[in-house]
């Protein structure tokens, strides 16, 4: 084979990888909007304040949370895979309304718990958990 037909395979090889790579990409960002948009519809709450607000009101000081450079706290679990879990703090059901008291309001719910109350208003709670609700 002379050199410049190999050149020209290995371009087009590349090319190829390159549009199949933005094509994923485009699938991936489409995919995290789409999550976004369900977790917002059900909570009524906004997953990109949310992840703003975990550092805000000091959630990050003690837990590990994806997504969140800062989060790196080791005081309470890590917050991986949280939309697929069945309870929120080991005592209620993982429901929308269940996970944003125990937000606002977590010994109401577990006297006993380590988890303060740190006085969130209801819309940062609800923002709070969208961003929650989008880590799978």
């Amino acid at each position: 084979m002379n050199r410049n037909l190999i050149t020209w395979i290995v371009l087009v090889v590349l090319i190829a990888a390159g549009a199949v790579a933005g094509a994923v990409a485009l699938a991936d960002k489409r995919a995290r909007e789409n999550v976004d948009l369900q977790v917002a519809e059900m909570t009524g709450g906004d997953p990109h304040r949310g992840r703003v607000a975990l550092k805000d009101y000091g959630c990050a000081t003690c837990h590990t949370i994806p997504g969140v450079a800062e989060a790196r706290g080791l005081v309470g679990p890590p917050l991986t895979g949280f939309a697929n879990r069945v309870y929120v703090g080991g005592v209620t059901v993982n429901s929308v309304e269940d996970l944003i008291a125990w937000i606002r309001d977590p010994p109401s719910l577990s006297p006993r718990t380590a988890m303060p109350a740190v006085g969130l208003p209801e819309d940062a709670a609800r923002d709070i958990a969208a961003y929650l609700y989008t880590i799978r």
